[in-house]
């Protein structure tokens, strides 16, 4: 065990910029970047050496939205309205979705967000993409 913990040691300068525990915005949004980046590298794959890692970054993110996240209940287009409201939007300021014709579907409940638009949206503001489903 003492031999592992002299290789952590000093392999731990370069891991802990990929796997640290966030405790600010900025510190949070560098770690679902690069969780994004490990779930397109390792995918469904479990048995990718990557796995782990993707695992345990998307425990911390989960922690850190549990506390910081504020957690939206309902449909979908009530959080979209809400996420509008609060950040000034107008239906025209929203291309991750489309059109503002589009955008009026959605806000409406005639049309579901898709899968790229729900990512889209978490990303600009800065949401779990389960807030759009």
């Amino acid at each position: 065990m003492r031999l592992q913990l002299k290789e952590v040691i000093k392999a731990w300068p370069v891991l802990s910029k990929a796997l640290s525990v966030p405790h600010k915005r900025a510190e949070y949004e560098k770690v679902v970047a690069f969780l994004d980046e490990l779930i397109d590298e390792v995918g469904g794959n479990e048995r990718h050496p990557l796995s782990s890692l993707m695992e345990t970054l998307s425990a911390v993110v989960e922690a850190y939205e549990q506390h910081h996240v504020p957690e939206f209940l309902g449909e979908a287009r009530f959080s979209l309205k809400l996420l509008m409201k609060e950040h000034g939007l107008t239906q025209g300021n929203l291309p991750e979705v489309g059109s503002q014709g589009v955008v009026s579907e959605v806000l409406n409940g005639k049309r579901r967000l898709n899968v790229r638009q729900i990512q889209a949206l978490s990303h600009r503001f800065g949401v779990a993409p389960a807030v759009f489903l």
